[in-house]
């Protein structure tokens, strides 16, 4: 059976807010749990971006049972990656072997604020592949002295290491990804269900490795007003992840889909109270070979709707249905 997940979008809800809605997330019934890591949300009326990882540690505390997700960290930018081995040991140990490393090449909207320049795509996987081999060596014990083609490390050690580390998720787009994390990581991450992704995953060592998919949704008894928030908030995820990746802030995504019209967005994201169209929106995942799927609630103040109504009526419905 799929795994049906609740997604804390850094980007529409500050930090109390996030480890609240969590919490209900738990309550009620949800699988799993996966959180952005952004510096800036992708348009201004979304209006948040706390730093994750103080949220995560929240939450872990907040929480007992739901596993906790990065969807993803990039770790080659605004993070060092021996900083982010030690912090997602540090929050492995707070959450009781709850959390799960999801890494990625990133997004120029928030790497850019450290001014190293954004590179092609090909570079940005070379940095990966050379970040995940660091945070793997600091996680086995020991020291770590590394001279890379990017990145150096100087006598690392992880002094507070959980008995099992964080399962490691790399994001997938095409195919140079999927090859990438066939290699290095436990479960496969896509925003899009793509069977080729699951395929190339699997082909490159992924065979029987978790994937995780994540869909937006919206939901609200008013339709209308679902389909209203849905454009202003996320029409940009239509634009794709080789545009979504490369755009530099929330005014460049304002632009870009500054053509994208109510209905465009409404045949794309499921919106409404009605849950079958949200079991119809979650299939394509399924039949892709996707084991988990983490839903995106649009509207940081519509959480909490939202979780009863999933509760109440969603859950059971793809449950039944999936």
């Amino acid at each position: 059976m799929v795994q049906i997940g609740y997604t804390m979008m850094t980007e529409q809800a500050g930090p109390t807010d996030l480890v609240d809605h969590v919490v209900h997330a738990e309550e009620a019934g949800f699988d799993f749990s996966v959180s952005s890591d952004h510096y800036f949300p992708w348009l201004e009326s979304q209006g948040h971006a706390p730093y994750v990882w103080s949220v995560l540690g929240a939450a872990a505390h907040a929480t007992s049972r739901i596993p906790l997700t990065t969807y993803v960290t990039c770790p080659t930018f605004r993070y060092h990656p021996a900083v982010v081995a030690q912090k997602a040991a540090t929050l492995q140990l707070l959450a009781d072997g709850r959390f799960r490393l999801g890494l990625g090449s990133g997004e120029n909207l928030n790497e850019h604020v450290v001014g190293g320049g954004w590179p092609p795509a090909d570079v940005r996987h070379e940095m990966l592949e050379e970040a995940v081999q660091i945070i793997r060596d600091l996680f086995a014990g020991g020291y770590v002295n590394r001279r890379g083609r990017h990145y150096t490390v100087e006598s690392a050690k992880l002094y507070d290491l959980p008995d099992q580390a964080p399962p490691l998720g790399i994001a997938v787009s095409g195919e140079q990804s999927c090859r990438l994390a066939g290699r290095y990581a436990d479960l496969l991450i896509a925003t899009e269900p793509e069977p080729g992704l699951v395929e190339a995953f699997s082909r490159h060592g992924g065979e029987g490795k978790p994937r995780i998919g994540q869909l937006p949704v919206c939901f609200d008894t008013d339709r209308d007003a679902a389909v209203r928030r849905a454009h202003d908030q996320f029409r940009w995820f239509g634009l794709g992840w080789k545009v979504n990746s490369e755009l530099p802030g929330p005014k460049s995504f304002d632009a870009a889909t500054a053509f994208v019209r109510e209905e465009d967005v409404a045949g794309s994201i499921p919106c409404g109270d009605d849950p079958e169209h949200f079991v119809r929106a979650v299939k394509p995942f399924v039949d892709a070979g996707f084991t988990d799927v983490a839903l995106v609630q649009i509207g940081g103040d519509t959480q909490h709707a939202f979780l009863d109504w999933a509760q109440r009526t969603l859950l059971p419905e793809l449950r039944s249905a999936l």
